[in-house]
């Protein structure tokens, strides 16, 4: 393959994936309410909030924080384009890492005792999914040869039959990094309103709005990466991954929020647990 035609498609995705990000966080607005009983907002929704902090006048508590807000954009924007570049998987999930953590010290700059505490609890959150990402990452070498996301492509064949537990424990660390239940602990989610919002409490207008448009980023950029899980054909990935999403909702809409013990232990015990397991059958097996 050229060097032309990645970078197509790494511009491509980064121009839509605002579009399908938004879409997609309506779509979880409005099968959550439909879960609960009511009819919820349109689909567009997340546009139309957008729009409006983007509209709101600019009110920041520590200058800080903008410089780590925007830090918290930039890296994952570089993390996503070069994910769809087809680099490797490892730099992209040290470069989110850095990224979540940009957040957190976003939170810790400000003089809040909530965004603080909030902070924390994110730090607790990367601690939890970050193993298992790079984890995932190293089994997907063991199975095609290299860490890129070319060689996904080059191997000729799905990885989900070969690393199945692989693939469950990325969705474990999928329901942190999305911060849903039973794993939002951090900050609550729309369909869980809170007067005071943890990691996000000091962020308002504008600054609010980017860390939304970064999720979106974000959402795409994961469930890119379950698609990797069967590229042959590409499709067959989509439609995985759009599964292992309305997953997440279900599971959103049934649980409880947990403390952060048990999260640490669900997610070293079975996400990491997992990875370990189907590494030692894969070299069984091989």
């Amino acid at each position: 393959m050229t060097l032309t035609w990645p970078i197509i498609i790494a511009v491509a995705a980064v121009l839509l994936a605002p579009l399908v990000g938004g879409l997609l966080r309506g779509l979880d607005r409005k099968l959550t309410a439909r879960m609960q009983g009511r009819l919820g907002p349109p689909l567009t929704q997340p546009f139309y909030d957008f729009g409006k902090l983007v509209g709101k006048s600019r009110s920041v508590s520590s200058r800080a924080s903008i410089a780590w807000v925007w830090s918290y954009f930039l890296l994952t924007l570089t993390a996503f384009a070069l994910f769809f570049l087809g680099q490797d998987l490892l730099v992209v999930f040290f470069i989110l890492a850095f990224a979540g953590g940009a957040l957190a010290f976003g939170a810790l700059s400000a003089r809040s005792p909530y965004a603080r505490f909030g902070a924390n609890r994110e730090l607790l959150q990367m601690l939890s999914y970050e193993p298992i990402l790079l984890l995932a990452a190293v089994a997907i070498y063991f199975q095609t040869g290299g860490f890129t996301v070319y060689s996904v492509f080059e191997a000729n064949q799905p990885l989900l039959p070969f690393l199945p537990l692989v693939f469950v424990a990325v969705l474990v660390a999928l329901g942190i990094k999305m911060r849903k239940s039973p794993f939002d602990i951090a900050a609550s989610e729309h369909a869980h309103q809170e007067l005071v919002r943890g990691v996000y409490t000091e962020y308002s207008g504008p600054h609010l709005a980017l860390i939304e448009l970064t999720h979106w980023y974000e959402l795409v950029l994961l469930m890119a990466f379950l698609a990797l899980f069967w590229v042959q054909p590409l499709w067959v990935g989509v439609l995985i991954a759009f599964a292992a999403y309305f997953l997440e909702l279900w599971i959103d809409n049934i649980a409880a929020r947990l403390r952060w013990s048990w999260m640490l232990g669900a997610s070293w015990g079975v996400g990491i647990g997992f990875i370990v397991a189907n590494l030692v059958l894969l070299s069984v097996l091989l």
